[in-house]
């Protein structure tokens, strides 16, 4: 392959004419997008007039820098026009999420929100959730964090006593568990309660998750009066505490004493940092507070930074029926009555309350304050981390972009590169990216680090993005690689620095390696050294998950392709049936003849196999 050559400067275009384009805009709603001159996408934004929405940026008196920064780099508008301005709002944020512009305020949680599960099968189970909703049954939630859902589920084990295990667990109990003795489940798996019984004990649980708690307190009133009538003393007792503990639950942290669906939002703000807070109540119960740091990308208040959030977050969840917030946000009107759609009920947002509600929106306001200044604290250092790095490299600029590649196998064996990435605020989990390593000699870290980083960068030539900083875990040997790729493929600016291990492999000990021979060992005082040490730990990390996961997989399925007379429907029976390849090794071969479509024969040449014993022959023909 001939060497790639950088992209040859193109001819400079006209500067994009905005009032021309605004002349011939519809007034119609819609959305627009502002696309730079690369083809980015610099900023996505609503309208319920195009023509005089867009014709704002464009003004010869534009009273934002920000602004006028980004008009400078437009160089076509796009527009979707729309029926409605509710669906502007809603496709914007679609855009937002997909395309992630360079001026918008962007949302940065990339954890899923956890939910309460309750599971859709004959013995229901209760349990924490997050993640994909593959497991049918009904889905409670979303909770603000994850402590609001431990508390709400110990709550519910001591009133309702459903399950919690796993159904491996479940199918093979013998005799009750720990949980049952303590007076935390009702023990269904080994028949201690009635069908019947336990199915209430669910309805009235998803009474109690719905936030309908007077009604299930009406409910369990009813069926104790009822139990006490028939004589059964021993089920209205039970049914007498659950009404105690729902009662105990009802009387804390209501709002005004009702039974409120509320969240609180109070946005801090410097010009480099902000927060917004989440106070949550449900059914009147609060369950706690989560912050959000959005990504400001020259975001110049608070309001917009809070308005940019509740467009993101509640159109990607139910919102409740009251949001009240700390600052004015334009197009209120507008957010209530697609809300409203959405969760078909009125909803309600408050930018002015009094009241209860507003030492609510106090207490939110201190701890988004509280969070930010643990925030900037933090970023400080990041910061601080980054000039100690660019004095320690003689760079021309903070890194922006740091990315660090690590190999992984054992003995040679299921080889996998990882690549991790760094940016200013620390790492982004999304852009990480494992290879499996293939085509080379088992056990050659120099031909697996060249294939992981020839893959890379032949996917930088396509999208352009590079980065300043590339570091290569290991030596000099190590890092001849990147710069033979990186020369290959004519791609400039990027700054290599290969990371060794220290002496006796001690953190703070190692050398960095320069393209040009030199090596510097900074010290265990160096913030720029510690930097490095947190991106080459996270690659090595990442890499030895990545390898781990290939091994087992491999060491899985391997021995067993190898059996003539087993494709991969025997194999899957097999493995499921013991449980994984362990359990088939402990498992005799009359045993694993057993498992359907698995013969006597077959079953002992799987045995043979496992052990390393010598195939049973087929028995000869006897003789006529």
């Amino acid at each position: 392959m001939s060497p790639k050559t950088p992209i040859e400067s193109e001819p400079a275009r006209p500067p994009f004419d905005g009032k021309e384009f605004v002349r011939e805009l519809t007034t119609a709603p819609g959305v627009y997008r502002m696309i730079a001159g690369d083809g980015s996408v610099l900023y996505v934004g609503k309208a319920a007039s195009l023509k005089k929405r867009v014709a704002n940026y464009f003004r010869a008196d534009q009273p934002s820098r920000r602004i006028a920064l980004m008009v400078a780099q437009i160089a076509r508008v796009e527009i979707t026009v729309t029926r409605t301005a509710s669906e502007a709002l809603i496709l914007e944020n679609q855009l937002i999420k997909t395309l992630r512009p360079r001026y918008n305020v962007l949302l940065r949680d990339d954890k899923s929100y956890p939910y309460i599960l309750l599971t859709d099968e004959t013995w229901p189970r209760i349990a924490y959730h997050r993640g994909p909703r593959a497991t049918p049954g009904r889905y409670f939630g979303p909770y603000p964090g994850s402590g609001a859902v431990r508390e709400t589920m110990d709550l519910m084990q001591k009133i309702f006593k459903l399950r919690t295990c796993e159904d491996s667990v479940f199918r093979n109990r013998s005799r009750p568990c720990l949980q049952h003795q303590i007076g935390r489940c009702s023990a269904p798996c080994v028949g201690l309660v009635a069908t019947r019984d336990y199915d209430a004990s669910v309805g009235r649980a998803a009474l109690f998750l719905e936030g309908r708690s007077s009604e299930l307190v009406d409910e369990l009133t009813k069926s104790m009066d009822a139990a006490s009538g028939r004589l059964e003393f021993e089920q209205a007792a039970l049914l007498r505490d659950a009404i105690a503990g729902i009662r105990k639950v009802q009387a804390r942290q209501y709002v005004e004493g009702e039974q409120v669906e509320m969240d609180v939002l109070a946005c801090a703000f410097t010009p480099s940092l902000a927060c917004v807070l989440l106070l949550s109540f449900r059914d009147g119960m609060n369950q706690g507070t989560r912050p959000f740091f959005p990504k400001l990308n020259g975001a110049e208040s608070a309001e917009e930074v809070l308005a940019a959030f509740v467009g993101q977050y509640y159109l990607e969840k139910r919102p409740p029926r009251e949001i009240v917030l700390s600052h004015d946000i334009p197009d209120i009107d507008l957010f209530e009555k697609v809300f409203s759609e959405q969760a078909g009920r009125r909803v309600e947002i408050k930018p002015s309350v009094r009241g209860e509600r507003a030492r609510y929106l106090e207490l939110a306001r201190s701890n988004a304050e509280h969070a930010l200044q643990s925030q900037a604290s933090s970023s400080a250092t990041q910061n601080r981390r980054l000039l100690s790095l660019q004095e320690l490299l003689g760079l021309p600029a903070p890194p922006q972009r740091i990315e660090c590649f690590d190999i992984s196998h054992t003995m040679g064996e299921a080889t996998v590169a990882s690549c991790v990435v760094f940016d200013a605020q620390g790492p982004v989990r999304s852009q990480y990216r494992r290879f499996n390593i293939a085509g080379i000699t088992p056990g050659d870290d120099y031909a697996a680090m060249r294939q992981a980083l020839e893959r890379r960068f032949r996917r930088a030539i396509e999208d352009g993005v590079l980065p300043d900083l590339l570091l290569i875990d290991g030596g000099a040997g190590q890092l001849a690689q990147a710069q033979d790729v990186i020369g290959e493929f004519g791609l400039a600016g990027v700054t290599m620095i290969g990371v060794a291990k220290g002496e006796e492999r001690r953190p703070g000990h190692e050398a960095l390696v320069f393209p040009d021979g030199r090596e510097i060992r900074p010290g265990v005082e160096s913030p720029g050294l510690q930097l490095i040490q947190q991106v080459r730990d996270e690659a090595h990390r990442f890499a030895i998950t990545g390898h781990r996961g290939r091994r087992q997989k491999t060491r899985e399925t391997s021995r067993l392709e190898d059996i003539a007379g087993i494709g991969p429907r025997r194999r899957a029976s097999l493995l499921k049936h013991f449980g994984g390849l362990a359990g088939l090794k402990e498992a005799g071969a009359e045993e694993i003849s057993r498992v359907e479509g698995v013969s006597a024969a077959l079953a002992a040449r799987i045995y043979a196999s496992l052990h390393g014993l010598e195939s049973p022959a087929s028995p000869a023909p006897e003789s006529p």
